[in-house]
């Protein structure tokens, strides 16, 4: 009996991986050993950094109310723990917008928490 081989399907597999792998530089868009490995470690840094931008962000907010309320004479953790004691229920992606682009609006809610 002869060997029987799946050709459609592994060449669909190729052709996803290698489509994957167009504009990468040299032999890594067109030589299939080379583009499975190069498309394989993108996947992993892609699932990984998805997780990684979540927490950049956070920390980029944290920056921005801190600044914000130095300016105000206070430090970050007492401004978000009285606005946590507060009834005000505001998150730090809102807060961080607000002291970027509206300041006058983050001067109220900080009067708000802070002064009661």
């Amino acid at each position: 009996m002869p060997r029987s081989v799946n050709n459609v399907a592994s060449r669909a597999r190729r052709k996803k991986i290698l489509k994957h792998a167009k504009g990468y530089f040299g032999r890594r868009k067109n030589v299939w050993t080379v583009a499975k490995n190069a498309v394989e470690k993108g996947w992993t840094y892609a699932y990984r950094d998805r997780k990684v931008k979540k927490r950049e962000f956070r920390s980029l907010w944290i920056m921005r109310i801190n600044a914000a309320c130095r300016e105000h004479g206070i430090s970050y953790s007492q401004f978000m723990g009285k606005l946590n004691a507060s009834d005000l229920e505001i998150n730090r992606k809102v807060l961080a917008d607000l002291a970027m682009n509206q300041p006058e609006a983050f001067k109220a809610i900080f009067d708000k928490v802070v002064k009661g």
